[in-house]
């Protein structure tokens, strides 16, 4: 594992990027940023044109660090060029932004409140291409509906099996146990997520490190025993359905959280924008952000 990202991922003071969108995502963000689902015939044409907006994004001179610590790539945007070069070894070496990847194919039907992520045949495979392009580490989705202590530890534990295997195969798991923002029982579900992840924690094998990527809590700095655990790299918050504003507000509360935004990373940009529009627009959220991300 790169001991400059890791040095990078554990202290950096910007945020992670999420460009993550994978198929069944990849409209909804395509639309915010402008681009109809009458641009597209197929889903070849729509991920060259999603690539096109992530590229865009990327080589742009505000998305570079030290502001944006890393980055989340969907497999395909993994496998594609930016500039000629491989997308990881451009975030790298011409960015200074630590690659990562998404590795779930989605969710399962919900059971008790929490929907697992499906079944993931060729994730040992996926690790290693990711490791052999430079990939420092990889995110997982699952999500939290209801305050079920059952369908929590369901969720947990799975997170943490495959984080195990992930660490087997050198790259770093970010564990991301999303809670729904729009649950009656947010803040239920925190408890007891809290508790069942410091409880995971305690399995891990002597010396291993993970990540958490969770919801915004409700009260702040909630999860700060998990951010201050030795035995976590770093803990960061995704937006979840909140709007920019709402998700900086909400972050700048919890010290030591970073972001980890996707939609409210891209709101406001558009394909339609002017090169110096976009830039002018994506340096605001990329300060603003990184701002929230500093406290």
């Amino acid at each position: 594992m790169n001991n400059d990202m890791r040095n990078q991922m554990g202290t950096g003071k910007g945020f992670i990027a999420a460009l993550d969108q994978s198929g069944g995502s990849t409209p909804k963000a395509l639309a915010q940023y402008g681009v109809p689902e009458t641009a597209f015939s197929n889903d070849a044409e729509m991920y060259d044109l999603v690539h096109a907006m992530r590229t865009r994004i990327i080589t742009n001179s505000a998305f570079a660090g030290p502001k944006v610590i890393a980055a989340i790539l969907f497999e395909q945007t993994m496998d594609r060029q930016i500039e000629g070069r491989p997308t990881p070894d451009y975030l790298w070496n011409v960015k200074r932004v630590v690659p990562l990847v998404k590795v779930d194919k989605g969710l399962a039907d919900e059971v008790n409140g929490a929907q697992v992520m499906k079944a993931m045949p060729e994730l040992d495979d996926l690790c290693a291409r990711a490791a052999g392009k430079g990939v420092f580490g990889t995110k997982m989705r699952s999500v939290i509906n209801k305050a079920d202590a059952a369908g929590v530890q369901a969720v947990v534990d799975q997170q943490f099996e495959v984080g195990l295997q992930i660490l087997g195969s050198g790259l770093m798991p970010i564990l991301e146990p999303e809670v729904n923002i729009k649950s009656a029982d947010k803040a239920q579900i925190e408890e007891l997520l809290r508790d069942a992840l410091a409880k995971g924690l305690d399995a891990l094998p002597a010396g291993q490190q993970v990540m958490f990527k969770l919801s915004l809590p409700t009260v702040p700095d909630f999860y700060k025993p998990l951010i201050d655990d030795p035995r976590v790299l770093r803990v960061v918050a995704l937006s979840g359905g909140y709007s920019r504003d709402e998700s900086c507000e909400m972050l700048a509360k919890n010290h030591d959280m970073i972001a980890s935004f996707s939609r409210a990373l891209s709101e406001g940009l558009s394909a339609q924008q002017s090169d110096a529009e976009f830039t002018a627009t994506l340096q605001a959220t990329v300060d603003q952000i990184s701002s929230a991300s500093g406290t």
